[in-house]
């Protein structure tokens, strides 16, 4: 082994100890056996150079791996080692060698720091790379997040948020037209569907009508929720550009839709609004479309209905009178007329129909047309019925006959009052909490609420008639009342529809009509066992036929219009 070689390999073996070079061990022998050579070729030069020292320098650098205190093993050894071992004492001086070790100490930090300042742009770019990525991934994101966020997973169609924010541009964008329609959609009886074939199907169903709507040629679809849809029709011109729209989407959904092998017809019903962009805000008419959409459903479902502003204001006026209704009920505004039951053949009053009242603060005293409806359609037709009940029982309490049995009250039920399960229960109940006969209460029910009774309905009417109140079936003889309507329910009585009676009045064969119809009904009557109440006796000549045929009871403004109780029989 030469002087070179022992050498680099001590040199070698120091470095090793303090650092860590990714070479094998020969690879690094024959690295540090270039650098001694390098260095000792620059000793012995004819020309000294100390440049040599400085490309030693980076070059020892340039393996990365070796840490800085090689340096200082690598100065030792040069330093204390080299001129020894190549036997070079006298032939170079110190000085040289000393100036060599300065040039490779300097080409070793200059490459060193020429290396860190390359890595920091490398951090620097790979920085700048990743925050563009991380933006861009953001912004798709966002993107994701914001479609999702304005579209229906079910459907892919946009949704209400998107529909509402788009109705909120209209007003700002300096581009948009002058007037737009809304026509919101709903589907006809769709819960059957999920009711039937689970909401899977019905799922299925929505993707299918959204596809038939976002095809149409008129408008933007969007779906809602639930069995709604909505197309946005921009830059009418009159509420025709609205309707036809309609028209083309409801037509669409009347073709049956073949889910999971079910063929499905289906329909659908629809609400317009077409209007400026000025006429108030355009959000709005996503109320006013739904309003309509509510007009189409209860006028019969299977088409559309333009939004009208008279008839919207009859029901904000309905709706306000039945959010005033408990509080009214509170108050004690409910009240009662009564209109005399008279007797025709002797004149006498045997009974009296109670007629709701409601003395309105503002609207002064409202007839039940006015409210019943509205209290039916809400439920609070139970507590306002039970009120109405026991304020009626509570007055045929203090009538009083002249040597003949006191008058009956009669009290009107409706169809969701037979239906409730514990009528029969709480008619006792008042019953006897006021003291009133049971057999001096009648309860008239409609003649279609008989022909659809059933279950509670049926056990409530029998049990009525158990306890010995009376049951009279009203407006009889208008809704194709069969026999065996009668047979199973048990009613004592049976009230003559007016329109039979005010027939008495003309002349003709639609007269002989007329009373050949209420002679049948009287006769069928009478068979039955059933007191028959003739209604609407507005003449005399009404009185006198009605009489004639055999009816039992009267009733109507000849004999008496509704009054206080007070006045009943004067």
């Amino acid at each position: 082994m030469t002087p070179v070689e022992r050498f680099a390999r001590a040199w070698s073996r120091s470095v090793h100890d303090a650092s860590y070079v990714l070479l094998s061990a020969a690879e690094r022998d024959a690295f540090f056996l270039d650098l001694t050579r390098r260095i000792a070729d620059a000793l012995t030069a004819e020309r000294f150079d100390p440049a040599a020292g400085y490309r030693v320098g980076v070059d020892l650098a340039s393996t990365e791996e070796i840490a800085p205190e090689a340096l200082g093993r690598t100065i030792t050894e040069l330093s204390t080692r080299l001129l020894a071992t190549l036997d070079l004492s006298g032939v170079v001086g110190q000085e040289r060698l000393t100036v060599l070790v300065e040039a490779l100490s300097t080409g070793y930090a200059a490459a060193l720091h020429d290396h860190t300042l390359d890595r920091q742009e490398a951090v620097r770019r790979a920085d700048i790379a990743a925050r563009s990525e991380a933006e861009r991934a953001l912004r798709r994101t966002e993107e994701r997040l914001r479609h999702a966020a304005l579209h229906d997973s079910r459907t892919g169609l946009p949704n209400r948020a998107q529909l509402t924010q788009w109705l909120g541009e209209l007003r700002t964008d300096p581009g948009a037209a002058p007037r737009f329609g809304v026509c919101l959609i709903g589907l006809d009886r769709f819960r059957s569907v999920n009711n039937s074939l689970g909401f899977a199907a019905g799922d299925r169903l929505l993707a299918a009508a959204a596809e038939r709507l976002d095809q149409l040629p008129f408008g933007v679809a969007c779906h809602l929720g639930g069995d709604e849809f909505a197309l946005l029709i921009r830059d009418t011109g009159s509420p025709e550009d609205a309707i036809k729209p309609a028209d083309r989407a409801l037509a669409a959904l009347r073709a049956p839709f073949d889910v999971d092998g079910h063929e499905l017809p289906m329909t659908a019903s629809a609400g317009v609004v077409e209007r400026a962009v000025d006429d108030g805000d355009p959000t709005d008419a996503l109320r006013a479309a739904a309003m309509a959409l509510h007009w189409a459903k209860i006028d019969g479902r299977d088409r559309w209905r333009l939004f009208e502003e008279a008839r919207n204001a009859g029901d904000v006026a309905r709706s306000r009178l039945s959010a005033e209704m408990p509080g009214a009920l509170a108050r004690g505004e409910f009240v009662l007329a009564y209109q005399p039951m008279v007797d025709l053949a002797t004149g006498a009053v045997v009974g009296a129909e109670s007629l709701a009242r409601w003395d309105h603060p503002a609207l002064g005293r409202l007839g039940p047309d006015r409210f019943i409806g509205l209290a039916e359609d809400s439920g609070f037709i139970l507590p306002l019925g039970m009120h109405l009940l026991e304020t009626a029982c509570r007055q045929a309490v203090r009538w009083h006959g002249e040597g003949a049995e006191p008058p009956f009250v009669s009290v009107n039920l409706s169809a969701r009052q037979l239906c409730h399960p514990g009528l029969a229960a709480e008619v006792a109940v008042v019953l006897d909490r006021v003291g009133l006969p049971p057999h001096r209460l009648q309860l008239e029910i409609t003649e279609h609420a008989a022909m659809t009774a059933e279950g509670d309905a049926v056990d409530n009417v029998r049990a009525l008639a158990g306890m010995a109140v009376r049951v009279a079936l009203d407006d009889f003889g208008t809704g194709y009342c069969g026999l065996s309507y009668l047979r199973r329910l048990p009613v004592h009585a049976i009230k003559l529809a007016g329109t039979f009676v005010a027939g008495l009045d003309g002349d003709g064969a639609a007269a002989g009509i007329d009373e050949a119809v209420l002679a049948g009904l009287v006769h069928l009557g009478h068979t039955l066992k059933l007191t028959v109440t003739a209604e609407g006796i507005e003449s005399e000549r009404q009185r006198s036929r009605l009489r004639a045929l055999g009816c039992d009871v009267g009733q109507g403004w000849l004999l008496g219009r509704p009054t206080s109780p007070d006045q009943l029989f004067q």
